[in-house]
């Protein structure tokens, strides 16, 4: 049962509950469930141990996508980035549940958007996220039940990451990766250069492009190697980018498998332009 201050929708009852700490917690706006299919052709991958737990950290405003609401909630083709990101993991068969992690005072928001959005057939919880991403992403590790083995950690902003994507990530830690990141080549030269605080930047180096990726989110990983880097992070003051990043400092391997060119990030204001002609045509081709 999640504790105080976790709200959290089941896909097998189609109900949202908000505990409360003061007592049972009451469902709201209840609907009929929609369960995942089980037949003799394929069994029921939510009876599996393999099965994957997902945490989203949605608990940042996003300044560079311009003023208004947290880029989590900003809207692509009339539906949030979030419930997007939140439907992408879910369409994924090796995906059991999801963690949202939310701004601490917008769990009920939070709550209310994804249950308006009809997110049945798997486990949703919302938990309040914290101050940085690292921290939300701890948080959201918290959430995910003993025993799960295979935990992804993607970002809101990518709202548009192709099912197979997840998949593969998925299935490299079942296979025992201790990290996984999905990433594709660079297409534009790279310079290493001396920052300064203004004008021009002397370059040091050119690195060879074929030997770099951009890294893209799902990252996947074995779940008790990030609580533990995670642990380490939080007793050093530690601060990465990414939760790969963690495992690296602290002695890990992290592998790549091939990310998408659509499952980029939604940081500013022509990103999302680009994220609504992918939607578009999308929907006009695949009835997405």
């Amino acid at each position: 049962m999640p504790g105080r201050g976790v709200a959290w929708r089941n896909g097998e009852h189609g109900s949202t509950n908000v505990q409360s700490g003061r007592g049972p917690a009451r469902s709201r706006h209840p609907r009929s469930a929609r369960a995942i299919p089980i037949t003799t052709e394929e069994p029921n991958l939510n009876a599996s141990a393999q099965l994957a737990a997902a945490v989203v950290p949605a608990a940042g405003r996003g300044e560079r996508l311009g003023p208004g609401a947290p880029k989590a909630l900003r809207e692509l083709g009339g539906v949030p980035l979030l419930v997007h990101a939140v439907r992408a993991l879910a369409r994924s068969r090796a995906v059991g549940l999801v963690v949202v992690c939310a701004p601490p005072d917008g769990v009920a928001e939070v709550v209310s958007l994804l249950d308006s959005h009809g997110l049945d057939g798997k486990d949703v919880r919302v938990v309040p996220g914290g101050a940085s991403r690292q921290e939300s992403v701890r948080l959201g590790l918290a959430a995910v039940p003993a025993g799960t083995r295979v935990v992804l950690v993607h970002d809101a902003a990518r709202p548009l990451v192709p099912v197979e994507v997840v998949d593969a990530v998925a299935a490299a830690v079942r296979a025992g990766a201790e990290a996984v990141v999905p990433a594709v080549p660079l297409a534009d030269t790279v310079k290493r250069v001396e920052p300064q605080p203004s004008g021009p930047e002397p370059v040091l180096d050119t690195p060879d492009r074929s030997t770099l990726r951009a890294v893209q989110t799902p990252q996947g990983f074995d779940l008790p190697a990030l609580v533990a880097a995670h642990g380490k992070a939080l007793a050093e003051g530690a601060e990465v980018t990414d939760d790969a990043g963690l495992i690296e400092r602290f002695g890990g391997r992290v592998v790549v498998v091939p990310g998408h060119e659509e499952a980029f990030k939604v940081t500013r204001p022509l990103d999302l332009v680009l994220a609504e002609a992918v939607l578009a045509r999308r929907r006009a081709t695949d009835g997405y």
